[in-house]
């Protein structure tokens, strides 16, 4: 699943590739997941003819800012992902869900292996129609993420400390590759109680976060299956990974055997030496 680091990534490549490129013609092939407006005609007829003036990113949201103030919100989900052709190019995807005709003969491919992905067409004003934006909490790497916005966000509840880092509404952006790097850099066990951290542990939680974040964006993202960049490529923090998807394998510091278990209903990685549960 992309998370904040891959997002980040196809962010800066669509916007360094698709600014003052207009929209030609839109061909959404499942209209299923075009969630607004309610027909792909609507759809096209808000965005065809506009150029695109930036892209941006909220979350694992991203947004192709257009004429007018109309924004094309797209969140890939599982197994989405957002490419770029050049003119003369070919591209092929037998997952191809939507593509945007440029006005000098490039394209952008949206496509959806599990077809969870959605998009949506929003002029000035109906951002709130987008629940997950609404409800967004602060972004590790923001100056409204802080340490004591961490400690106060978990003293708040007695859920799993994974869990917090999951839950969007409290941070925005972070997904289970990266809160099992966090966890395992923090030396804090995915199970413990968020409440039950103290000033210092959530220090370095909140250092953690924004180091797995940052390591990720340098690497050009985690690709394991599905997550392509903006040119159709993969990342190489999957060689770099502490404790995700190397269950069965040795911890990179104590040599301690990585342990898989399920937190949230979330598969979990951790070391059970340097990550104990006893606070």
């Amino acid at each position: 699943m992309p998370e904040m680091p891959e997002v980040e990534i196809i962010r800066r490549y669509l916007d360094k590739n698709l600014v003052g490129k207009k929209i030609q013609q839109i061909d959404i092939r499942l209209p299923r997941q075009l969630k607004w407006p309610q027909t792909v005609e609507a759809f096209s007829k808000l965005c065809c003819g506009r150029a695109i003036k930036g892209m941006e990113r909220q979350g694992k949201y991203l947004l192709a800012s257009l004429e007018k103030g109309i924004k094309i919100v797209f969140h890939l989900r599982m197994t989405g992902s957002l490419v770029f052709v050049r003119s003369g190019e070919c591209y092929e995807n037998a997952h191809t869900r939507a593509v945007f005709d440029l006005d000098d003969g490039s394209k952008l491919v949206f496509a959806d292996i599990r077809t969870f992905g959605v998009i949506y067409g929003l002029k000035p004003g109906e951002l709130g129609i987008v629940k997950g934006l609404a409800e967004m909490g602060p972004e590790p790497l923001s100056g409204a993420f802080t340490a004591e916005y961490l400690q106060k966000a978990a003293e708040k509840t007695s859920m799993p400390i994974k869990n917090l880092l999951l839950d969007q509404r409290k941070i925005g952006g972070i997904g289970n590759i990266y809160a099992d790097e966090a966890l395992f850099l923090a030396k804090l066990h995915p199970q413990r109680k968020a409440c039950s951290l103290n000033e210092e542990e959530c220090i370095r939680l909140h250092e953690a976060v924004n180091q797995v974040i940052e390591a990720g964006i340098k690497d050009g993202g985690t690709t394991f299956r599905d997550y392509r960049n903006g040119a159709g490529g993969k990342g190489t923090h999957q060689e770099h990974l502490y404790v995700y998807h190397r269950q069965g394998q040795p911890c990179r510091e104590c040599g301690v055997l990585i342990e898989y278990t399920k937190v949230g209903g979330r598969g979990t990685h951790y070391c059970p030496m340097c990550q104990r549960i006893e606070p």
